[in-house]
């Protein structure tokens, strides 16, 4: 029997559907059903009446448990207070499946990360993480749209690799027929192939890193999206990674308005991508970063020290409402108010600890930051620090050599410095993209493979591209998680992939 979608309801304002779903929420009186459907393409009200209905369907209504499955018919009628605007009216009710004790509740912050976590499978089916799937889409088709407007060709790089792009500490071994094979970390260096035979190229799949780090921000099997140009210098990289960023985050705005509501998202906080990236030499950001620098009035130590004294006094803000709340929760309400402010109690707990998070880590950050060594990589602290004197994503560029990979270009006339760039996003989003030009001295990529300690051989067939009509080019790679973090304002990198690997964390 053919259906319609929750998305459409706006097209059948009056009229009869039948839409096929899950129960999202239910709520039950007497004589009335109040079902929330979901049914992939959204959410919405569904009013089921005795008497519209009947006692044999309505009873069955009664019996519908979170995570059923059903369809309804009936009359799609305007609904300001409804979050889609629109709600159905039943007039029939059939049941597919009744299901019983679903181990996640609507309000998911009621468990911890680990109940979650164990039940992946379940939890995408939750309001939040269908948003940001929703917005991950999003992302990867304004991907696609982006680089095919400019003239790029999409192209695959292997996932098996006999070399490393950036030595083998941190890579998946595996046996390929009997020779020592790698998952690739990257596919820049075959990127950089493709580029010299179609002028401009991305590849977009799967990468892997064997880092054993428990941080919100390391997955250990994530998707990589790497442009590679040629005839373009690190300026012209620059140029691209600002106008391709800020083409995303709008299309995200404009098309993903409901899913970031449900995230509370404040999308005031991505539309600053419509003004002009800072660009900040690595030894300028130091500076920045250790206070030594204000940016437009701004130091970032002092920024850290006011963060910190907010933090405390929401803390304490959210505490005297809690316990208004459980005041009047024990003085007697009604069950719809008490369930009301006992979500809500969660909630601020939630945030309380959010809170004392930060006030345990922003004085290590702080220390972190003031004696921060020239030459050392950010961290994810020293990132957080620097961006927040920043209102648009920053980059900062010409980062040491001897931080940086091997096919990095040197800046000329300063060997200690190489034409990397790395995109930080603001609010402590950290790095998104790092990229950089590529060397084209041959004698110089000889020399620095070696000074990597990385064998010659398997490197033989990329030298190759130095030694057959070499031209300046540039590249850069976007982790795709982390650009789905920070578009969706999310903590951790674990929910912004179906189902993440990570360290500890293979199934389900």
């Amino acid at each position: 029997m053919a259906h319609q979608y929750i998305k459409e309801l706006s097209q059948y304002e009056g009229k009869e559907v039948t839409l096929k779903g899950w129960v999202y929420n239910a709520r039950f009186g007497a004589n009335h059903a109040f079902i929330e459907m979901r049914d992939g393409s959204g959410f919405a009200p569904c009013v089921v009446a005795k008497d519209d209905v009947g006692e044999e369907i309505f009873e069955k209504a009664k019996k519908l448990t979170r995570e059923s499955s059903f369809a309804i018919t009936g009359n799609v009628s305007k609904d300001d207070r409804a979050k889609g605007g629109y709600e159905v009216i039943a007039t029939n009710l059939e049941i597919y499946t009744y299901s019983t004790d679903y181990p996640i509740k609507v309000n998911e912050s009621e468990h911890g990360v680990r109940h979650l976590a164990d039940r992946r499978h379940l939890w995408l089916r939750s309001k939040r993480q269908w948003a940001i799937m929703r917005v991950r889409n999003e992302i990867i088709m304004g991907i696609h749209e982006f680089f095919q407007k400019e003239g790029f060709l999409q192209m695959d790089s292997p996932i098996f690799t006999g070399n490393a792009a950036e030595g083998t500490t941190d890579l998946f071994g595996t046996d390929f027929f009997g020779d020592p094979a790698y998952l690739a970390q990257t596919g820049q260096l075959y990127g950089e192939a493709m580029c010299m035979a179609q002028g401009k190229i991305y590849t977009f799949g799967p990468t892997f890193r064997a880092e054993k780090s428990d941080t919100p921000r390391h997955l250990a099997e994530f998707w990589m999206i790497e442009p590679e140009m040629a005839f373009f210098d690190n300026e012209m990289n620059m140029d691209l990674i600002e106008q391709f960023t800020r083409h995303i985050v709008n299309r995200c705005l404009k098309n993903c308005a409901q899913e970031l509501e449900i995230l509370e998202r404040d999308t005031t906080r991505l539309e600053t991508v419509n003004q002009a990236y800072p660009r900040v030499p690595y030894t300028e950001a130091i500076k920045i970063l250790k206070g030594e620098k204000d940016v437009d009035g701004k130091n970032a130590i002092q920024v850290q020290e006011e963060d910190l004294a907010a933090a405390k006094a929401g803390i304490e803000e959210k505490k005297q409402d809690i316990a208004e709340r459980e005041k009047a929760i024990k003085a007697g309400m009604k069950k719809g108010a008490r369930k009301f402010n006992e979500a809500k109690i969660i909630s601020l707990r939630s945030e309380i600890a959010t809170l004392e998070e930060a006030c345990r880590n922003i004085p290590r950050w702080i220390e972190s930051a003031k004696n921060f060594k020239d030459g050392e990589d950010f961290g994810n602290s020293d990132e957080t620090v620097l961006t927040r004197v920043f209102d648009a994503p920053v980059m900062v560029y010409n980062w040491p050599t001897k931080i940086k990979a091997f096919y990095m270009k040197e800046v000329e006339g300063d060997p200690d410095h190489v034409k990397g760039v790395d995109l930080l996003a603001p609010d402590g989003y950290g790095e998104i993209i790092g990229g950089s030009e590529r060397e084209t001295d041959i004698n110089i990529l000889l020399q620095k493979i070696k000074d990597h300690n990385l064998p010659m051989e398997p490197f033989e067939w990329y030298l190759d591209l130095r030694r057959f009509g070499s031209v300046p080019h540039s590249g850069f790679g976007l982790g795709l998680e982390r650009m789905v973090r920070w578009v969706c304002g999310i903590h951790h990198l674990r929910e912004t992939i179906p189902f993440p690997r990570r360290y500890g964390r293979l199934l389900p």
